[in-house]
């Protein structure tokens, strides 16, 4: 039987200000990317999501981002190698704290935003977050795009790596994901998320935004937790997929 992890972005708010439904995705997600405070999430924030997520058995994942509060992590930053390093390794040992508190650990890394896309091609950027993670736990799996070069210096560096497909973001014909500032960029229709979601479990496929099909194949399902109607959304998608056969676990 296919097997495939589901994650969903958490912990995505700040003092009172909260985006994501975090209790009620975390009954239906397997693995929890935690925002560490530099796109979003703080100490409190980051406390309870892990304490929730140990009571539900949902595996914690270190969300690393470039330090843009007011961006959300989303705006291309230039930080030299040896800051990034330190900033990956400060951001998964400050979620590991609260990991630990709760009586879990953090069991994987995943860039956030704009720094998840500037590692699929860039070598420096994507050492630096390599050499964070070792600085911070050498066991740690890094989950990211296919064929991206993180997945590729996280291999070379002996770490554990997992791949990732989103079931709610457009593809390019190479197979990464279409510049949020392009239209129909993020899938809304919640039959196409679906669908694809099934589609790219099953037979590693999807249609690119030309029409071209090409291969996803993954281990881990992305649904951006911060997607309206995220829950419902979250619930339908694994449901669909234990209909079709899959077996929805988490990956670590």
């Amino acid at each position: 039987m296919t097997a495939i992890d589901l994650n969903a972005d958490l912990g995505e708010g700040f003092g009172r200000w909260r985006l994501t439904d975090d209790e009620r995705l975390l009954s239906v997600v397997t693995s929890a990317n935690v925002a560490c405070g530099f796109h979003a999430g703080d100490a409190a924030t980051m406390r309870r999501v892990c304490e929730l997520a140990a009571t539900r058995g949902v595996r914690i994942g270190a969300q690393v981002s470039y330090r843009d509060l007011a961006g959300f992590g989303r705006r291309a930053m230039d930080v030299p190698p040896a800051e990034l390093m330190a900033e990956v390794a400060y951001q998964i040992g400050a979620l590991e704290v609260f990991a630990r508190a709760a009586g879990t650990r953090v069991s994987y890394v995943k860039p956030h935003g704009a720094l998840y896309n500037r590692v699929v091609h860039d070598e420096e950027q994507a050492g630096a977050v390599v050499d964070g993670v070792l600085l911070a736990d050498a066991t740690l799996p890094v989950l990211g795009l296919p064929g991206s070069r993180l997945l590729e210096l996280a291999a070379k560096a002996g770490l554990p790596t997992v791949t990732e497909a989103f079931a709610d973001r457009a593809y390019t014909e190479h197979g990464t994901l279409v510049p949020r500032d392009r239209e129909g960029a993020v899938v809304t229709d919640p039959d196409a998320v679906v669908a694809r979601s099934v589609r790219m479990a099953r037979f590693g496929e999807v249609d690119a935004d030309s029409g071209a099909r090409i291969q996803v194949r993954a281990r881990s399902l992305c649904l951006h937790g911060d997607t309206p109607g995220a829950v419902d959304l979250a619930r339908r998608i694994r449901e669909r997929l234990q209909r079709s056969g899959v077996r929805v676990e988490a990956f670590a």
